[in-house]
């Protein structure tokens, strides 16, 4: 393929180039590439150029001037990037239906249900998210939750090689701030929530919620949950088609009558049209809103409202979401990747409901990461749970012992009984050995992950294989 088939370029000589691949990392140049400076949040692109021509790169686009001869000059490499990635594996996502997902919490859990609706209609799903990429029931291991451009184009040429006609996708506050999903066009563009978050990156709720608005400029319809307090802000300025859902009744589709059980929830669908029941075998007011947007989605694409209520009451639970944990004793072991005030609360709140004694929380902070959402988070703990365990979470670089001091700040003042163990194992360890009967205990920030970041590297952590050595370990 020549240059001039991927990027608009005067260079009579370079647009007639051969291009042998495209990538934005100067490691993996090869002869014959493009390489694409983008100044990046850890190093800027540009300071490779060089080092990227001398290993054979064909071309050079950057935002600036490089100082090499065979360098293009655009005014976004970011945006560029997306636009020639597409175009190298011939736009596969035009050949494809997108339903991309956006919020601080809930994306997977949504992704997931919709998934299983649009299978139970009899076509084959794309999924690109935070656990795994999926392509009907193939697994392709996922590494961000919403990948860079090259990746996510190679992954719809996959999906429409294989007959996908629809793709899930979880879009990021990050990779709509990147251009990672620059120029795609969505069918319908889904709204769970916003709550603090990520603002080690966008610094103000306001820049969080500007990044996710772009995603409801790039979609025909926009569903959104209109209980959210930013929900207003979100819709000011939309011109695509709106279509709201809550818990309450000033909303296009609404939930009624919810009645909440420890291990499933039921309530009625109602519109202008229909009153239709659903069951979710997930308990909690998130797994209320969670199969809300997923239904209201298949419905606004018309899948029957039969397979979809059919299809939300036959799905299992998602890895690492309100997880149970199997451990044949009279208590109750929950993993969730709750990673956020808000997530925290909720998950806190839902097994608060049901408990039948006491509810022992544990959880830590990551590092490297939002620090003002730690003594928040702290403070939820303890007004929500009996028992309090603060622990790691991913420390990164950061000090555990720093992390957790931040931590505590929030639960200064409460009579909440709350213990310090730095390492996690020995924390999940500690609150399996402590555990009553009918005891909840909620092991909350890791979920679906197998591993953990620490300063000295990324180590094997499953809190699932911990979970069952603690078992052992009891008389």
């Amino acid at each position: 393929m020549k240059l001039k088939e991927l990027l608009d370029c005067e260079n009579r000589e370079l647009a007639e180039r051969e291009i042998t691949g495209i990538t934005c990392d100067s490691r993996d140049v090869k002869p014959g590439y493009v390489f694409v400076c983008i100044d990046g949040t850890a190093a800027d692109g540009h300071k490779f150029a060089p080092s990227a021509s001398e290993a054979g790169a064909a071309v050079i686009v950057a935002q600036k001037d490089t100082g090499l001869d065979n360098q293009v000059i655009v005014k976004d490499t970011r945006a560029t990037y997306s636009e020639m990635c597409a175009k190298w594996f011939n736009n596969p996502a035009d050949s494809l239906v997108l339903l991309g997902v956006t919020g601080t919490n809930g994306k997977t859990s949504v992704t997931y249900m919709l998934k299983s609706i649009i299978e139970h209609a009899g076509y084959k799903v794309g999924l690109i998210g935070t656990i795994q990429n999926m392509i009907g029931d193939k697994v392709i291991a996922s590494h961000n939750t919403t990948p860079n451009a090259y990746e996510i184009n190679s992954l719809f040429a996959l999906m429409k090689a294989e007959g996908c006609k629809y793709v899930i996708m979880e879009v990021s506050s990050h990779a709509l701030d990147q251009c990672r999903v620059y120029n795609l066009n969505f069918e319908v563009a889904m709204f769970t929530n916003l709550t603090q978050d990520h603002l080690d990156y966008h610094i103000t709720m306001d820049n969080y919620l500007e990044a996710k608005k772009k995603l409801f400029h790039m979609c025909k319809t926009a569903v959104i949950n209109s209980d959210d307090e930013y929900a207003e802000r979100l819709m000011e300025g939309l011109t695509c088609k709106i279509v709201t859902y809550s818990t309450g009744c000033n909303s296009t589709y609404s939930a009624n009558g919810i009645n909440y059980k420890p291990a499933s929830v039921e309530y009625e669908l109602v519109s202008d049209n229909s009153i239709n029941h659903i069951r979710v075998k997930t308990g909690g007011r998130f797994t209320v809103y969670n199969s809300m947007c997923a239904a209201v989605c298949a419905l606004n694409i018309g899948i029957p409202i039969e397979t979809v209520t059919s299809a939300i009451e036959s799905l299992g639970g998602v890895k690492g979401r309100a997880e149970v944990v199997p451990c044949d004793r009279d208590f109750t072991i929950i993993i969730d990747y709750a990673h956020t005030p808000d997530g925290l609360k909720n998950i806190l709140a839902t097994f608060k409901e049901c408990k039948r004694n006491r509810l022992i929380a544990v959880f830590g902070c990551g590092g490297d990461r939002d620090k003002t959402k730690r003594p928040i988070m702290g403070s939820i703990a303890v007004h929500n749970a009996d028992y309090v365990i603060v622990t790691s979470d991913n420390p990164r670089t950061e000090e555990p012992m720093a992390i957790i001091n931040d931590i505590l700040v929030g639960t200064e003042g409460s009579k909440t009984p709350c213990k310090v163990i730095e390492n996690r194992i020995e924390a999940i360890k500690f609150a399996v050995s402590i555990a009553q009967k009918d005891d909840i205990i909620v092991l909350a920030g890791k979920g679906h992950e197998t591993y953990q970041i620490l300063k000295s590297g990324t180590i094997h952590l499953d809190e699932r294989e911990v979970v069952a050595e603690a078992l052992k370990e009891l008389k």
